[in-house]
């Protein structure tokens, strides 16, 4: 019982860290890689790149249904400061995802990747890409596998 809970806690913590909230993953990952109640680190891997990935996609489904407020009141975010994060996306294209795992900056761009009509299959594999990436050297750093 303690494995599933502990998986789903992981898996939750990731889900949640790649949404707008300000949450973190990271320590939970290093927490469980470090106990010895894990035997493979790649299972580890593999739930929290998965719920990072899947909030992010959150992420893109928002951006999808955003344009359609932008003109409300209540919009959170300015139509200058949105039309500047639009066009420093579609200068640095698609492959800017690949930076989705970067604090501060990761969670904006899955946003605006929604806003602007990327295609959910390149979206994937490149956040998949970059967020699995994060979390393997992190699990390698960890683990001493270097």
């Amino acid at each position: 019982m303690l494995d599933i809970s502990a998986y789903l806690g992981l898996f939750l913590a990731a889900l949640l860290a790649a949404t707008i909230l300000p949450l973190q993953s990271e320590a939970a990952l290093v927490g469980l890689l470090l106990s010895d109640a894990f035997a493979a680190p790649w299972t580890l891997l593999l739930v929290a790149t998965t719920g990072n990935v899947l909030g992010s996609v959150i992420n893109w489904l928002l951006g999808r249904s955003l344009e359609r407020f932008r003109d409300r009141r209540w919009f959170p975010v300015s139509a200058s400061g949105l039309a500047r994060a639009q066009r420093g996306y579609q200068r640095y294209g698609r492959w800017s995802l690949l930076l989705s795992w970067v604090p501060l900056i990761g969670d904006p761009l899955t946003v605006i990747a929604g806003t602007l009509r990327e295609p959910l299959w390149s979206f994937l594999l490149l956040v998949t890409l970059a967020k699995g990436a994060r979390y393997l050297v992190l699990a390698a750093l960890t683990l001493g596998w270097f």
